[in-house]
């Protein structure tokens, strides 16, 4: 199959997926029946008295969900790692990283403390069970949940299409350890619990860390690796892009998300925001914008990403950096070229002395539930360069500082809205052309708001005798707009038009057509 580029995910953009194939216009835009979100704005040709907003993630009440309760645990959790929804067995899947304090490792190499992989089970994502089904040979010889041992990242997927059982589960990692398989590698498994690698060779360059996941509608692998690379005078952390169709073959990675002024000039806020748990004055020489990880959510239109945002204030005293981890928000059309529209937390920071108030990091992918979208994360109350993650026998490890794995929620495709709140607020589309026989909206509209749609020609212009469609009151995740009599938006179908939204009060997420006859 080749290392060809994903099928379907140029045709977004209009370019060549390979050479030689044939360019293709992507105007009128072909929205199908996907829905669009407003992440970015692409498809927004004119807005009037409209504003875009971020909508961050509601954290659970009950966060932290996992906590290092066990003995094997050490004093840490991090969730470099995946939550899956198992349809078949019902039940979630959780693989994370505990720090064992030597309790694992190769015997020649004595006790270590690189840090094992566990793996973990829940009935309803909330109250989460720690099996002692452990693959690992603890030196005391104790029971466990730890399945790998320096196996960092493991971007767990269950491939139902997979014919050979014994690949069915699929693993994007990191091997710290041993020396010889160190690097970017993929793993197989028949169960999840016992593992193979299956590369022969690191798929991409770099080290340290690497996030991947399978897009289902874009029909290929996908993984962000971190390679190191020169911007504005520093060697940063930034992330590659690299697909694969078969999970064997990867194209060649392309840098994908890195930061630039905006980040740097916006780095003495984010800062500010936890001074008071950072222990290194700042310097002028070292502040400066990296990216530590990404997690993922893929939808029809577009790809979302979660970026841990990691603000350097100064040089640790150990060899690394100090500063904060925040999550934001990314979008992307074709897998490769990644937006960030907001430049703030889409994640809400835990307040000082929260358990996740100096670094967050999000598992691989979201896990969709019902109509929400559950991102998994991991928050620690320490900041990147703190003495406790650097000294083994600091007396503070799991008494003031901790690492615990926490959830945070979104309805569904509302992540950013485009809001209007005035008489004369309105949207204008780019033309495009749809499938179906109904418009959808996801919206909230204030009490005595309305919002209503027309449908125009490319210009802009009224078709025929098409009227503004019957207002949309209430908040709903889809709501169903109504035309006057005559009107057959079935009949519209494949013709370029487009959609101008009227918000009188109203907060518009989404919209798709759908197919309802």
């Amino acid at each position: 199959m080749g290392a060809a580029a994903c099928p379907g995910a140029l045709a977004y953009v209009g370019q060549a997926a390979a050479a030689g194939e044939p360019y293709r216009a992507p105007s009128p835009f072909d929205i199908g029946t996907k829905p669009q979100l407003f992440v970015d704005r692409v498809l927004v040709r004119e807005s009037r008295e409209v504003a875009f907003s971020l909508h961050p993630a509601e954290r659970h009440p009950a966060n932290a969900l996992m906590v290092a309760d066990k003995p094997w645990e050490g004093w840490r959790l991090e969730l470099f790692g995946s939550v899956i929804y198992d349809a078949e067995e019902k039940l979630f899947k959780m693989w994370y990283v505990a720090e064992p304090l030597g309790l694992f490792g190769p015997a020649e190499r004595g006790p270590s403390s690189d840090n094992s992989t566990c793996y973990a089970t829940s009935t309803d994502g909330i109250h989460w069970e720690k099996p002692l089904i452990g693959t690992l040979k603890a030196h005391d010889g104790s029971r466990h949940n730890a399945i790998l041992y320096a196996t960092h990242l493991p971007s767990v997927t269950k491939d139902l299409n997979e014919r050979d059982p014994s690949r069915r589960y699929k693993m994007i990692c990191y091997i710290h350890h041993p020396k010889e398989s160190r690097g970017y590698q993929t793993m197989v498994s028949r169960d999840g619990i016992h593992w193979t690698q299956l590369s022969r060779a690191p798929f991409c360059p770099g080290a340290d860390v690497v996030t991947g996941y399978f897009d289902e509608y874009r029909g290929c692998w996908v993984a962000l690796a971190k390679i190191g690379t020169n911007i504005r005078g520093h060697n940063r952390r930034v992330f590659y892009s690299t697909t694969s169709r078969d999970f064997e073959t990867w194209t060649k990675p392309e840098l994908a998300i890195y930061p630039d002024l905006e980040d740097d000039a916006g780095s003495l806020a984010r800062i500010e925001e936890v001074r008071q748990i950072l222990d290194v004055p700042d310097s002028v020489d070292e502040m400066r914008t990296e990216f530590y990880g990404t997690g993922f959510h893929p939808t029809p239109s577009v790809a979302l990403a979660f970026p841990w945002v990691f603000t350097i204030n100064n040089r640790a005293r150990y060899g690394n950096q100090e500063g904060p981890f925040e999550l934001q928000l990314a979008v992307s059309r074709d897998l490769k070229s990644w937006q960030r529209p907001f430049r703030i937390p889409c994640v809400p920071r835990g307040k000082a002395g929260e358990w996740d108030c100096g670094l967050q990091l999000t598992a691989a992918r979201t896990v969709e539930v019902g109509d929400e979208v559950w991102l998994y994360y991991c928050g620690a109350n320490y900041t990147h360069g703190t003495p406790v993650l650097y000294k083994p026998n600091h007396p503070d490890r799991k008494t003031k500082f901790t690492s615990s794995i926490g959830l945070a929620k979104w309805k569904r495709d509302r992540f950013v809205s485009a809001d209007g709140f005035t008489a004369n607020a309105t949207l204008t589309t780019v033309p495009v052309v749809f499938s179906g026989d109904t418009l959808k909206l996801n919206a909230r509209v204030r009490k005595g708001g309305s919002l209503r749609v027309e449908m125009l020609d490319p210009a802009g212009r009224v078709i025929g005798n098409w009227k503004p469609s019957a207002p949309v009151h209430d908040d709903s995740l889809s709501h169903t707009v109504h035309w006057a009599e005559g009107a057959n938006v079935g009949a519209m179908a494949g013709k370029p038009v487009t959609l101008r939204f009227h918000l009188q009060g109203a907060e518009l997420f989404a919209y798709n057509f759908d197919r309802t006859s």
